[in-house]
């Protein structure tokens, strides 16, 4: 993998989730962001797939679209507060809570902005599911990472944020541990089971 290969790996993101946008329907952009996902990670040379685990992938495990997980909320004040994650090659990377947005009958969870070169928003999520058989990865999952093009859509007017917890992914590290990978802290962290988007089987 070469740095060319890194940035062209971010264009395909940056490009695929602008497809899912652009597309009316939140069903038919979910199978287009998966049928993208599957294909990057199969053949792109900054799969994060190991490369023993290349030959028989067939596609990433991700639960049916239910439309029921879409959901436009607002993003609330919050009281001041920060997250450090220590990466061990980019050092040290601090986010600032940027404010609170709450789910119906799942719970609350932290927005993150990363306060370093290029800023960003972040969401990342962990569940009931997490860590258990056929459940969700045990350190969490992202739902929101502008900075790697991971945007559903916002309106900046009514000050709210698209939230589909259909397109919930895992982290790189979950299939290369060399990767460093911030997880979902407390305040991200809920005891309902959301079974929605990518799951973990421990496969790769």
């Amino acid at each position: 993998m070469t740095p060319l290969d890194v940035v062209d790996w971010r264009r395909s993101v940056f490009a695929l989730y602008q497809a899912v946008r652009d597309e009316d329907d939140p069903a038919t952009a979910h199978r287009i962001w998966r049928d993208g996902r599957d294909e990057l990670f199969a053949h792109h040379p900054a799969t994060a797939l190991l490369p023993e685990d290349r030959a028989g992938f067939t596609g990433l495990p991700v639960a049916d679209y239910d439309p029921a997980w879409r959901f436009q909320v607002e993003l609330e004040p919050a009281e001041p507060g920060a997250f450090e994650y220590e990466t061990g090659t980019d050092g040290t990377v601090v986010f600032d809570r940027a404010g609170v947005v709450r789910i119906p009958d799942v719970g609350s969870f932290d927005v993150w902005r990363l306060t370093s070169y290029g800023g960003g928003l972040f969401i990342p999520v962990k569940d009931g599911l997490h860590g258990k058989p056929g459940g969700t990865y045990g350190g969490g999952r992202y739902l929101i990472d502008t900075i790697k093009g991971a945007d559903l859509g916002s309106d900046p007017a009514a000050n709210t944020l698209v939230l589909d917890f259909n397109f919930a992914y895992n982290p790189s590290c979950a299939y290369d541990p060399a990767w460093a990978c911030p997880l979902a802290p407390a305040g991200d962290t809920v005891t309902v089971d959301i079974p929605v988007g990518e799951t973990y089987d421990g496969k790769y």
